[in-house]
């Protein structure tokens, strides 16, 4: 996203769904603490392989089995149960866990078979190369353990915001408002402000009125600050963490 996207208006206050992940993941209904877990993995699986890439010196094929074993021994092992929400984020205890789990646990003759333990999360690994080899230059090659926490921590933020993303893609597409999304995806998410076409220009590609263009984004801007609340809030494990990320990265104090 560019600097000047809209998305994070200062003056809106938007009603969030209470649910948290981390809680879901330490509760005692089976069925409540696979879905969280489940979630907590969707987040943040793609910023762990990224990790073990850059930080450790991964290979593509090590990296995608460190990956999927780390994620299911978070699972099977419970490390959740162990996670102090008043001593770190959710992020910083996993990227502890990670560190712990290639120095200390890690025994290549016991690798699982890909997926075990999160079957219905979606490891699109090379999604996630691709992405890693833009980001290669960007870092000029200092992988110092200061530089990848910091790394890390933009990833994480960054899983967050692509998962909201395609919630929205998927929202709009389930009613009809498909284009309402292709100009949230051409004016807000372009890639460099250069790319940005103008709201005449957009009206005139997408056969609309210009105020079509305004409403349009509008309400896909809206409903992107909904369901970014919504990720925010999965992830977070207190009402005052929320509100604080809630402020930190969208600008927003939410209801």
């Amino acid at each position: 996203m560019t600097s000047n996207t809209k998305i994070g208006g200062r003056s809106g206050q938007f009603p969030i769904t209470r649910w948290s992940a981390i809680l879901a993941a330490r509760s005692k209904d089976s069925s409540e603490r696979s879905r969280g877990l489940e979630a907590i993995a969707a987040a943040y699986w793609k910023p762990i392989y990224k990790y073990f890439r850059l930080r450790w010196g991964k290979s593509n094929e090590d990296a995608k089995d460190l990956t999927q074993e780390f994620f299911t021994r978070v699972i099977e092992k419970e490390f959740l149960n162990s996670f102090d929400p008043a001593k770190a984020r959710l992020r910083t205890f996993l990227r502890v866990c990670a560190d712990r789990f290639l120095a200390n646990d890690f025994k290549a003759s016991k690798r699982l078979k890909r997926g075990g333990g999160v079957q219905h999360v979606s490891f699109d690994f090379g999604a996630a190369e691709a992405e890693l080899s833009r980001t290669k230059t960007s870092l000029s090659g200092a992988a110092t353990p200061h530089a990848m926490d910091d790394f890390l921590e933009k990833e994480f933020i960054r899983s967050l915001f692509g998962l909201a993303v395609e919630n929205l893609r998927e929202f709009c597409a389930g009613r009809g408002k498909e284009v309402h999304f292709q100009l949230f995806e051409a004016y807000d998410l372009a890639a460099e402000e250069s790319d940005h076409a103008g709201y005449a220009e957009l009206a005139r590609n997408f056969g609309i009125a210009t105020t079509d263009v305004t409403n349009y984004l509008s309400f896909a801007r809206r409903e992107f600050r909904r369901i970014a609340l919504e990720k925010l809030q999965e992830m977070t494990a207190s009402d005052a963490e929320f509100r604080s990320e809630a402020r930190a990265l969208l600008g927003v104090e939410p209801k």
